[in-house]
């Protein structure tokens, strides 16, 4: 029994399908032809069904792939867990292994052979601002009372601002959880750690570390599509949950169970 919990079915296409798969698949999760267009666009894994129990939510991941899509099964509970992120400060690389320090002197050794996916992508904060502002406009009141001579008031008025920040970040991944086992943002980071290879704008330093990981972990994945996501009111929510599908889609896609 699955309870009540949401069982969700997955699908990555990195290109959109021909109408003749896009109408099998509309029949297979029931939606309209233009609905189902819609779920297998933007290149990302994408949640394009949703069921009570796994037996229900395995036979369209079935379905699905026997169309040859890349189609996974995943809980809600999974994919809404909250991740415990362990922030780098700074690295240390040595023979076979690296170092990875938080700001509270935590260390993280990782061999070079143990990291299985390493995701690129925009984290997007929005934060909303709100100011006071002071205009005048006429009392009418007061002026009919002198006779038409006008007279103003201060009337203050509330005005509300959203603004989106983005800072670009690392998330390495190993072969047994989809929790994150280190991250890597720009803002977060001493690079003094780079020596003569410090640039003047973290930005760049950033880029560095990013390329000098994707070399010392030469067997993982590299994804960085996230680096194009479109803007999001919901900022850190849509980040956890594409890294989750985006890992589950490369384990499914690895066979690893």
């Amino acid at each position: 029994m699955d309870g009540h919990e949401v069982v969700h079915v997955a699908v990555a296409t990195p290109d959109i399908p021909e109408p003749d798969i896009i109408a099998k698949v509309a029949t297979i999760i029931n939606k309209d032809p233009y609905q189902a267009r819609l779920l297998l666009s933007g290149g990302l894994p994408r949640l394009i069904a949703h069921y009570s129990s796994f037996q229900e939510a395995e036979s369209t991941a079935r379905n699905l792939t026997d169309l040859g899509l890349m189609a996974f099964v995943c809980r809600n509970s999974e994919l809404r867990k909250p991740s415990k992120i362990f922030t780098a400060l700074t690295i240390e690389f040595s023979e076979g292994e690296a170092v990875f320090r938080d700001k509270g002197g935590q260390a993280k050794r990782i061999a070079y052979g143990d990291v299985f996916l390493i995701l690129k992508g925009i984290l997007q904060t929005t934060t909303e601002k709100e100011t006071t502002v002071t205009r005048r406009e006429i009392n009418w009141g007061v002026t009919l009372l002198t006779g038409g001579i006008p007279i103003y008031r201060n009337v203050k008025e509330k005005i509300s601002d959203a603004t989106v920040q983005e800072e670009p970040l690392v998330r390495l991944y190993n072969r047994e959880s989809a929790e994150p086992i280190v991250q890597i943002s720009q803002h977060s980071m001493s690079y003094s750690f780079l020596g003569a290879q410090i640039a003047p704008s973290s930005l760049a330093n950033f880029n560095t570390v990013a390329a000098k990981l994707q070399e010392l972990f030469p067997q993982a994945i590299f994804d960085d599509r996230l680096m194009k996501s479109s803007p999001s009111p919901r900022g850190l929510n849509d980040l956890e949950l594409n890294c989750k599908l985006l890992y589950l889609y490369y384990k499914t896609k690895s066979g690893l169970s």
